[in-house]
């Protein structure tokens, strides 16, 4: 979770709100930040939303921004996380198993990496690792999508219900 947070001078502040539905916060002003895979990963940093207005995000933990996640700011607005389209390259498998064998080569090379539905990966485009999985047998689409990775076997899951 992360802290209150202190308002700095002509700045606005920012806590996230993981897990919250956005119908319980409909009655706040709601703009949005988008952000590429890369700049999702933060605790302190000045931001600036797409309307052009400057907020500093001061988390107590380090954070991995998830598409759809909220920021609530001390004014009372609400800041939509929305993650950018990206190149990305969507690799199919022909079955589970050899999905299995393919992600198991992207993961040993520290690759954060996207599964997707019916045997399907998603990595950032990079033409040593496509040239890798193709030599494996799967097939590479390029396409400008969404890249929302797997979060790691030791990322912290603060909004799972059962």
């Amino acid at each position: 979770m992360s802290k209150s947070v202190i308002l700095i001078p002509s700045r606005l502040s920012a806590t996230r709100l993981p897990g919250k539905p956005l119908l319980k916060i409909n009655k706040i002003s709601i703009s949005t930040i988008t952000l590429p895979y890369d700049r999702r990963h933060c605790r302190r940093k000045k931001m600036t939303d797409d309307e052009g207005k400057s907020f500093l995000l001061d988390l107590k933990n380090s954070t991995f921004l998830k598409d759809v996640d909220r920021l609530l700011l001390e004014s009372g607005e609400c800041i939509l996380i929305c993650a950018a389209t990206e190149e990305v390259a969507d690799i199919k498998c022909i079955s589970a198993s050899e999905a299995s064998r393919v992600a198991w080569h992207i993961g040993n090379r520290h690759v954060p990496m996207q599964i997707l539905k019916n045997s399907e990966l998603r990595i950032l485009r990079d033409d040593v690792l496509i040239d890798m999985v193709r030599g494996l047998g799967a097939s590479v689409a390029f396409k400008n999508k969404k890249f929302q990775p797997e979060g790691g076997a030791y990322i912290k899951v603060t909004d799972h219900a059962h």
